[in-house]
């Protein structure tokens, strides 16, 4: 039994943070019914098209889930969503701040006359603030949270290149939510719970944040490289090039002395302590970039390895689908899209006893006509609003 079988999640969301939150707690056993726009649905859909005609975000994103296609504009829209939420035990919502409530949907509503409910809002800023409604794309959080001005070279900026800001929120929904569950089982009580994306990626800036208030200065830019660690960067090989990170001083001596067989590097003052590497960085970076040029990757891989040395290879994204530890540890499923099956992988959290419920990606309105009989409408009704075009019901995909 996964640990998440038997709840029910209701989610009126889009983009990548509150789906990635609702997705997580599918793959733990959750029933998720997505509520989506009749043009075209979550905006995530058409992204791209690089899936055989889904776009990847949303492949990535929404496997596991109904999807019901309706009007929330529309009164009936709107009841039918309110019925399958009080029927829920979680209520999702990435909104702008105040369309929820407008829409009937808000946590103070919905709660009323289902207390136990738990509801997640998520915001771009948060609440109040001079930022409340400003938009909330994932570059632009990252600008405002300093992420950007910590990421990339002494030269430029860059972001990540990952939605780091939507996985930050995304995550903490899913957490916020399972915590409120377990206070619920304890007292009965529900949750009105709000995470801010702009919040969630400062958190996230660690000890960059506390480098700044305890120093007045800001970390810098480092590339591959470390502010505080050396050695800590790519280092040329013969074919190629190796990314070595040494955290300790034995790790130094190890590098330098039994794999890279240079004695001289062990007993140079230079380079005897972490402290001494910082400061040196440059003349330590390059007495190792002339030693490790002489070995191929190969060579240098199977040294590090043996000695223990932190070390990798930049793998591009195409030897990552194909890595052996993935395959020797049988991370891949295959799953069902609206146009093709698909490989998806396992999620991180490994249960002993039980596998992750790897459910097929939706396609727009797949469940809208069950779905809006289950919200109490007879199938007379249910088919009148699929045909005045309240709702829509689409096909279901292909099978994996």
């Amino acid at each position: 039994m996964l640990p998440l079988d038997g709840l029910t999640v209701v989610a009126v969301e889009q983009a990548v943070a509150t789906p990635l939150a609702t997705r997580n707690l599918a793959d733990l056993g959750a029933r998720v019914i997505k509520v989506e726009r009749l043009e075209g649905g979550d905006f995530a859909r058409d992204y791209d098209h690089v899936v055989d005609g889904t776009g990847a975000h949303f492949v990535w994103l929404n496997r596991g889930k109904e999807s019901i296609a309706i009007d929330l504009k529309s009164p009936e829209g709107r009841a039918a969503v309110r019925r399958l939420v009080q029927r829920a035990d979680v209520f999702m919502q990435n909104l702008a701040p105040g369309a929820a409530e407008r829409l009937g949907l808000g946590g103070d509503e919905l709660r009323a006359d289902h207390p136990e409910l738990v509801v997640v809002n998520l915001t771009g800023y948060g609440l109040g603030g001079p930022l409340e409604q400003r938009k909330a794309y994932d570059m632009l959080v990252q600008a405002e949270s300093g992420l950007i001005a910590i990421t990339g070279t002494p030269e430029t900026p860059v972001k990540t290149g990952i939605p780091t800001a939507d996985i930050a929120a995304g995550m903490y929904c899913a957490q916020a939510a399972l915590a409120a569950l377990l206070r619920r089982w304890r007292t009965g009580e529900g949750a009105t719970i709000e995470v801010s994306m702009f919040e969630a990626t400062v958190e996230w800036m660690g000890y960059a944040l506390y480098t700044q208030m305890h120093t007045g200065d800001q970390p810098p830019r480092m590339g591959l490289s470390h502010s505080s660690i050396a050695p800590y960067d790519a280092f040329p090989t013969s074919d190629g090039q190796m990314l070595i990170g040494v955290q300790n001083d034995r790790g130094w001596r190890s590098l330098a002395g039994d794999v890279l067989e240079a004695p001289e590097l062990v007993d140079d003052p230079r380079f005897a302590t972490n402290v001494q590497r910082v400061r040196n960085r440059a003349a330590c970076d390059a007495a190792l970039a002339t030693l490790t040029a002489r070995l191929t990757t190969a060579e240098l891989t199977e040294r590090l390895a043996e000695a223990g040395v932190p070390a990798a290879q930049i793998k591009d994204v195409a030897a990552v689908v194909d890595h052996p530890q993935l395959a020797a540890r049988d991370r891949w499923r295959t799953i069902a899209t609206e146009h093709t099956p698909v490989q998806a992988l396992l999620p991180p959290a490994t249960f002993a006893d039980v596998e992750a419920a790897m459910g097929d990606v939706p396609a727009l309105g797949q469940h809208t006509r069950a779905l809006l009989e289950e919200s109490g409408l007879d199938a007379a009704a249910a088919s009148d609003l699929i045909g005045r075009g309240v709702a829509m019901q689409a096909e279901a995909p292909v099978p994996s």
